[in-house]
């Protein structure tokens, strides 16, 4: 069983915290706020009030070692900095850290944490892009200029197959599903001879630049 830590037991803390202990792995959730621990205590392995920058507290917690772990201290800068120190020390080897700052997120990468999360501007490009482009249901950042996002299928596309339309080749996307409103179906591997319908939406992968012309087809 994969064991994870999460300091900082606020809405995105407490809702990582309670997503991987509902996938079945052990969580260790620790927070200065004794109401936030109390909150989430039924819902993980183990939740303590502590320092969650500490060593010795982490430890005696059973950090040493995890899998992974979450840091949420807000925009404390200081917080997230000791904290991934002593998860460091503690032999964590990935961590992830959620920011609240373009600042914020350059100090975390420069100390090299595995990865930064910035929740509220990632929400305001999904929302931006999805309002933008007429053609976009749902649209999920996956790096630095590189997303997925479900689309209706344009006017042009439907009748036609993905065998037929090249769309890797004519315009730099891959289709990583289909998903067929009507029957509710989604299939991870599309036939590439079956006519795409107007009640079918695409899941597909690409740079930002692309996705954003794409959306925009008629």
């Amino acid at each position: 069983m994969k064991r994870y830590v999460v300091i900082g037991l606020g809405n995105f803390g407490a809702s990582v915290a309670e997503a991987l202990s509902a996938n079945g792995a052990e969580v260790i959730a620790v927070d200065l706020d004794g109401d936030a621990v109390d909150r989430i205590a039924s819902n993980v392995t183990k939740a303590a009030m502590g320092n969650g920058t500490d060593i010795a507290t982490l430890e005696r917690l059973g950090a040493e070692g995890a899998d992974a772990a979450v840091i949420s201290t807000g925009d404390d800068i200081t917080a997230s900095i000791l904290a991934t120190m002593s998860l460091r020390d503690l032999h964590v080897a990935d961590v992830y850290v959620k920011v609240n700052s373009r600042d914020h997120a350059r100090v975390m990468d420069r100390i090299g944490v595995t990865e930064t999360v910035f929740p509220e501007r990632e929400s305001a490009i999904s929302l931006g892009t999805r309002m933008g482009g007429k053609a976009v249901l749902n649209h999920v950042r996956l790096g630095n200029e590189f997303s997925i996002q479900e689309m209706a299928v344009p006017g042009a596309w439907q009748g036609h197959t993905l065998r037929e339309l090249a769309l890797r080749q004519k315009y730099e996307i891959t289709v990583v599903a289909l998903h067929d409103i009507l029957q509710d179906t989604i299939s991870s591997t599309p036939d590439p001879d079956a006519k795409l319908k107007d009640s079918d939406t695409l899941l597909i992968a690409g740079s930002d630049e692309t996705l954003a012309r794409v959306a925009e087809l008629p």
